[in-house]
């Protein structure tokens, strides 16, 4: 309990109002990234989202929080460093949640490294830059990368080393000033897809609350390869995001933590216990009771009904 305890407080007080910050975002059009916009933007955050499209998500559009950011557009991959810089400006703080899939190994390894080494690189470039945190990938995920995924996927993983290395770059080189989260699998918002691979909320949070029991820690921890990742816990977006968040406004001058897998996120993040799968075993229960009750009132009517019918046939 009471490690959990510190955690929130230490928490809290790094998320208290920052208004003299100033934080760019890189795809923070995105999944985790708007939700990292949002986050900073009501701690008081002056707060910039730099992504291809420049927009606000959909899914935020009528929130007023987003009226508190600047939302610009500008392409990782092929702007020149005058107008990514003019798009970036002079952060004390970046977070990038840019990455890319998809089976194209050219495509992965730009889409993961060049764009998140331009991001990174400009933000140096501004001279104000004190802190980064990189949505990178889980250790076990990479572990997976030689016998266990198709070829394709080794230039995900070497993008992946660049972002990393971009990003360490950009702070002068203090490892100790970068915060890299590095998530299995993120789950989040309302919608299911497949590119890329995504389940929502409620599903989400079910299969992490049943996959932190200790039965299925011990098999994963017994277990080789993708089958030990399959059954680790995914981790929500939006703890993703307060990770992020935290390590971006943390200006105690503590070392910024490497997050390594779901609890590690989670903890650092202050987000409570996933609850997914208690709330959809109680919502079950309601339902049956509701039914029980429905049906103790409902059945014997029918009965009555029909009873009542094959009296009336016999007369």
């Amino acid at each position: 309990m009471l490690p959990s305890v510190i955690s929130t407080v230490v928490l809290l007080s790094s998320l208290t109002s920052c208004s003299s910050l100033s934080v760019t975002v890189f795809g923070g059009t995105g999944f985790a990234g708007s939700r990292v916009c949002k986050i900073l933007a009501q701690k008081g955050a002056s707060v910039t989202s730099v992504s291809k499209s420049g927009t606000v998500p959909q899914w935020c559009r009528d929130e007023e929080w987003t009226k508190e950011v600047t939302w610009n557009a500008a392409d990782l991959m092929s702007a020149d460093d005058a107008s990514l810089d003019r798009a970036v400006g002079s952060p004390e703080a970046v977070v990038s949640c840019v990455g890319a899939i998809g089976t194209d190994p050219e495509k992965l390894r730009r889409g993961n490294g060049d764009a998140n080494a331009a991001a990174f690189g400009s933000a140096k470039r501004g001279g104000e830059l004190r802190r980064a945190a990189y949505v990178s990938v889980g250790s076990e995920v990479d572990a997976c990368k030689e016998n266990w995924l198709p070829e394709f996927f080794k230039s995900y993983f070497e993008g992946k080393i660049v972002a990393e290395k971009a990003a360490i770059d950009s702070v002068g080189g203090d490892p100790t000033k970068v915060c890299l989260v590095k998530p299995t699998f993120i789950y989040g918002g309302t919608d299911f897809g497949l590119l890329p691979p995504r389940v929502n909320f409620e599903y989400g949070a079910g299969v992490e609350e049943l996959l932190m029991l200790p039965p299925f820690k011990f098999l994963a921890d017994a277990t080789p390869g993708l089958i030990k990742v399959a059954l680790r816990p995914p981790v929500c977006v939006d703890s993703v995001a307060a990770a992020c968040a935290r390590a971006a406004m943390d200006d105690s001058g503590a070392d910024l933590p490497v997050l390594d897998g779901t609890e590690e996120i989670n903890e650092y993040s202050g987000q409570p216990d996933s609850t997914g799968l208690t709330d959809a075993l109680e919502w079950s229960r309601e339902q049956v009771v509701k039914f029980y009750d429905w049906a103790k009132v409902e059945v014997p009517n029918a009965i009555k009904a029909v009873q009542s019918k094959v009296d009336e046939a016999k007369s």
